[in-house]
């Protein structure tokens, strides 16, 4: 999801322009060209953002594939290019947090800034959101928890996909976030709690590009619970809602095998 900084920026530009005025040392040179450094500092982090979503969206295409030898070098190199830009992304939001006016010590009950932020190792060291104030974007959270996953990491994708839907529910990567719980827990041997996540994408997200999957692994997590009938019943679903998608020739042999 792509942030939207250009009235941020303004708000910056115009803060630290009063404070120059008030201090009688303000140019209208010096202005312009703080004006500007902050505009291209925006495009840039937008141009990364946008390169980042890219990136995620491919990484979800070759996971379908990830157990085939010759695809994990592709997984790792864009997963290590997604990291990078994470730490893009994160160098520009911290020049957009920091106000242009003179440094004060925090007052009782403010929380003091760490000089150096640290990367965090994976979702569950990060808090997405503190007080009325977020501490992580909705695309670094996702992809925290989806790193998780790929990795193996499938107790702490579990709790990252969780904090994500509750932090940040109206996103366009929600539904996306609630299929790879869904996947998340179905790596665990949780299937009910599986079932729970694949439900809710296809009946609140039905449009979603995500529902044909999530249906085939409800009916897979179905017919590992036992319950065949509702296991063959998604399965159908699959395939006559969506005939032409790589999982509706899935579900079918899958429903050869369970006859």
């Amino acid at each position: 999801m792509m942030r939207k900084k250009t009235g941020f920026v303004g708000s910056v530009v115009l803060m630290a322009g009063s404070v120059l005025w008030l201090a009688g040392c303000a140019k209208h040179a010096d202005f312009v060209e703080m004006r500007d450094h902050l505009a291209t500092v925006s495009k840039s982090q937008d141009q990364d953002q946008k390169r980042l979503d890219a990136l995620q969206r491919r990484l979800e295409s070759l996971e379908r594939v990830k157990d085939s030898e010759s695809v994990r070098p592709k997984l790792d190199e864009m997963s290590a290019r997604i990291q990078k830009l994470e730490s893009r992304l994160a160098k520009s939001d911290e020049i957009f947090g920091i106000p242009a006016v003179p440094k004060m010590e925090p007052t009782s009950g403010e929380l003091a800034r760490p000089s150096k932020p640290q990367k965090p190792a994976s979702s569950a060291d990060v808090p997405t959101m503190m007080p009325g104030v977020p501490t992580i974007t909705p695309t670094s959270a996702f992809n925290l928890a989806y790193n998780d996953y790929l990795n193996g990491k499938y107790d702490l994708a579990v709790a990252g996909f969780q904090r994500f839907v509750k932090d940040f529910p109206g996103t366009s990567l929600t539904p996306n976030a609630y299929y790879w719980l869904g996947e998340s827990s179905y790596q665990q041997k949780d299937y009910v709690r599986a079932m729970e996540s694949f439900e809710y994408l296809s009946t609140e997200y039905p449009g979603n590009e995500k529902v044909p999957a999530a249906l085939f692994k409800l009916g897979l997590a179905a017919g590992e619970t036992g319950d065949l009938a509702k296991s063959k019943r998604n399965l159908k679903r699959v395939i006559e809602e969506f005939p032409t998608s790589d999982e509706a020739k899935l579900a079918k042999n899958k429903l050869a095998e369970i006859r």
